[in-house]
């Protein structure tokens, strides 16, 4: 069994997703480890909590991000973790912690990176007049939103979208890329030549 571990910081819709796939056995082999957030009032943890699964607080507010990391990372490997799933984790995680789970960090942004990454990203793709939006999965390096994309899911941009309209139709699309591309790292069945993330068989 490979045990995930969830970082959130807010309601946690794409945990929630990651759980019912593996409920309904689209991630055979996985099992969530423990949910953690550095907010204490995050939503995602008492839902965290309904579904009987170890959810901790590890505020950061006022405290260096190395030491905060540092307790985060104590915390994963107490509990066993083989991947880490960032889920709406509203913090940039040091060097430190992406050297402690070398490859084994994911993150969901909703854009078609490299277009349009941080912060706002419907926004910035509305102010610049994209055609198509999206998400992406992708592995965690130390630089932000930049690691090697496992899988991209397109929206197209609707001439009378708001941020609000289009964040919604992608979020559709993220509750169903993350646990497919998380079961596609969990089957090992691929490499990663530079920074292109290649399933065997399929090149």
């Amino acid at each position: 069994m490979q045990r995930l571990g969830i970082l959130l910081s807010g309601r946690g819709s794409n945990f929630l997703a990651i759980a019912e796939a593996i409920h309904e056995g689209r991630l055979p082999g996985a099992e969530i480890a423990v949910v953690l957030s550095n907010l204490t009032d995050a939503a995602g943890l008492e839902a965290a909590r309904q579904l009987g699964l170890p959810a901790i607080a590890i505020p950061s507010a006022g405290r260096k991000r190395a030491e905060h990391d540092a307790e985060m990372i104590a915390t994963l490997r107490a509990h066993r973790v083989d991947l880490v799933c960032l889920a709406g984790y509203m913090r940039i995680i040091s060097p430190e912690f992406v050297r402690a789970f070398p490859n084994r960090i994911l993150n969901i942004h909703p854009a078609l990176l490299p277009a349009f990454p941080g912060l706002d990203a419907q926004t910035q793709a509305l102010e610049f007049g994209a055609k198509v939006a999206g998400c992406t999965v992708h592995f965690v390096d130390e630089a932000v939103d930049h690691g090697a994309i496992i899988l991209q899911r397109v929206v197209p941009v609707l001439d009378d979208d708001t941020a609000e309209s289009l964040s919604a139709r992608i979020l559709e699309q993220e509750h169903i890329a993350y646990p497919e591309a998380i079961a596609r790292v969990l089957s090992g069945e691929y490499c990663l030549v530079g920074r292109r993330y290649v399933r065997h068989g399929k090149q």
